[in-house]
């Protein structure tokens, strides 16, 4: 197994918050702007592959997220998706 493999698994197993604390780490440390090109390049990749995890872990909890219909009295009837397609 490759290095990229490692980290695509580990940053797979990484719950939204724990990927974003990260990512907000790697932004906090390229702008104080103290870091190497070659350091540089790898956090911003590695901060690429946390954002694109973290996309996709929106997208599926939005896909899960219902809208509540209400009856003509506002009581509660059902769900249905947030945003139909």
């Amino acid at each position: 197994m490759s290095e990229k493999d490692d980290t695509n698994a580990d940053i797979a197993a990484m719950s939204f918050e724990q990927a974003l604390a990260e990512l907000e780490k790697i932004v906090e440390s390229l702008e104080q702007g103290n870091v190497a090109l070659e350091a540089s390049i790898g956090f911003y990749e590695r901060g690429e592959q946390l954002r694109n995890h973290c996309q996709k872990l929106l997208g599926a909890a939005e896909a899960r997220v219902d809208k509540i219909r209400l009856d003509a009295e506002g009581r509660p009837v059902g769900t249905e998706p947030l945003d139909p397609q």
